[in-house]
């Protein structure tokens, strides 16, 4: 992790280059650094926008009323 940390920009740019690496913490595979179009392969969902997300709700925006309840009178 250490070493990560320090060499961020390098990992950064190995990715650039295509090139996957993995980031060990205690000697154990604990994460990896990929190009940005193997993330879209693995994760495509991940590139949705919120208007898109918002807009593939399934029950649709019909099924939302405004409360037309009044609000409350407060004294100031």
């Amino acid at each position: 992790m250490r070493d990560a940390k320090a060499g961020l920009s390098a990992l950064v740019e190995a990715a650039e280059r295509g090139e996957p690496t993995t980031i060990t913490r205690h000697g154990r595979p604990a994460a990896v650094i990929v190009p940005v179009d193997v993330a879209r392969r693995l994760y495509p969902d991940e590139a949705v926008d919120f208007a898109s997300f918002l807009m593939s709700f399934p029950g649709g925006l019909e099924d939302f009323e405004r409360d037309q309840t009044p609000l409350r009178s407060i004294d100031l």
